[in-house]
């Protein structure tokens, strides 16, 4: 999915096709239930309903079945057929080796390209220094940072619950050089989530985790000085970046206060933000999402759909730790506390970005959520040592 995404549609479809004939050959068309298909369901409700509201329907409608088709096909197909340990195995080594070839990629970039190519994420006037950042496949150095802080998440619970000491420092080795790489994607919101993960790693796993905190700060203090200001910066009202963001905000307040029910449509945001625009005053200026989840989810689909998008959220969050507290095999906890601290730091990125507006990050938001509910479902009982990695 970080790599493709038009590769990972075909894989998709090939999975769909795959899906109905496997129904059509064995008569079984019975679907496994999950604890969140109703909340799912008036998910769906809320967003079509949203479509009414729309200045532009077909744009909606379109854009709606195509987007909402794919996450609930991600979603159901790994619920429905993943059902033995070596599959749900496999496709969390996949996801993370996805990991380490998006993070190659973003030191290549790093090293070998031209600054240039990424002169739009770069403020020369409040960071003349900084010349570059890193987005590596995502186009896009806040995407980028928000998909390394979940795969570090996952890799980091997976190290933690597993007492094979050569697969703990292999995975805080491929932590570390991911951690890396994020520093290079200067993203602020995405070392924010950093600090939320291992909060939520102290909580609920360890107290001493919480020395991991006062990494970020002296890590900034041997650094190069780009870092630093960009990292000071998040305390400064008067940068442009976080301006912006608040200018946004109060636009889509107002998005809200007048569409609170059904919104302004499924993916409309772009369409109908110039009648709210009180700062950029700029009709040729596009502006796709409000940086942030939660206001955005509001004003495109209404307070309704926020809500269940919520219950969605914190509800796999709630079986993740469920299933953390009572699974007798190591790895299915390390999965469930590493999957669940990364939503967490998706829900404290959300305060000041949306990037599950990118494609790939929601379908892979739901692709995790599914492997929650896998497991939690059978609380399966994975091998232990290091051959978990060894057979991919």
């Amino acid at each position: 999915m970080p790599l493709s995404l038009p590769v990972a549609d075909g894989f998709l479809i090939a999975g769909i096709l795959s899906w109905a004939a496997k129904l059509c050959i064995t008569r079984q068309l019975k679907l496994k239930r999950t604890p969140f298909d109703e909340i799912i369901v008036m998910f769906v409700i809320f967003s079509a309903a949203s479509i009414w509201g729309s200045p532009d329907r077909g744009f909606s409608f379109y854009n709606y079945y195509h987007l909402m088709g794919r996450y609930i096909f991600v979603y159901y197909l790994v619920v429905n057929n993943i059902s033995t340990a070596d599959q749900v195995r496999r496709l969390i080594g996949a996801v993370l080796a996805s990991a380490l070839a998006v993070t190659l990629y973003g030191f290549y970039q790093y090293l070998f390209s031209s600054s240039v190519t990424s002169a739009e994420w770069v403020d020369n006037e409040q960071f003349p220094g900084l010349k570059f950042r890193v987005f590596s496949t995502l186009e896009n150095p806040n995407l980028l940072g928000g998909f390394l802080v979940t795969m570090m998440s996952i890799a980091a619970g997976v190290g933690c619950k597993n007492s094979s000491l050569r697969l703990r420092v292999i995975l805080g080795l491929f932590v570390a050089l991911l951690g890396l790489c994020l520093l290079l994607t200067y993203s602020r919101g995405a070392w924010i989530s950093v600090l939320a993960v291992i909060a939520f790693f102290g909580l609920v796993f360890n107290r001493k985790i919480f020395w991991l905190m006062l990494v970020l700060p002296i890590a900034a203090f041997f650094a190069q000085d780009v870092l630093i200001e960009r990292l000071m910066s998040i305390l400064n009202p008067t940068d442009t970046s976080s301006t912006l963001r608040l200018a946004l905000w109060e636009s889509t307040i107002a998005m809200i206060v007048d569409k609170p029910f059904f919104g302004i449509g499924w993916g409309a945001y772009w369409m109908v933000y110039p009648e709210y625009d009180f700062f950029i005053n700029d009709s040729s200026t596009k502006i796709v999402h409000a940086h942030n989840m939660y206001l955005n989810f509001a004003a495109e689909i209404g307070i309704p759909g926020l809500i269940a998008f919520l219950g969605i959220i914190f509800g796999h969050i709630r079986a993740a730790v469920q299933v953390l507290d009572s699974a007798a095999d190591e790895l299915a906890g390390g999965l469930m506390l590493g999957i669940a601290a990364g939503m967490v730091g998706l829900v404290v990125n959300g305060f000041t970005d949306y990037i599950m507006f990118n494609i790939q990050m929601s379908m892979l938001f739901w692709l995790l959520n599914a492997v929650v509910v896998v497991i939690w479902n059978k609380n399966y009982r994975f091998s232990t040592n290091a051959m978990f990695f060894r057979k991919l």
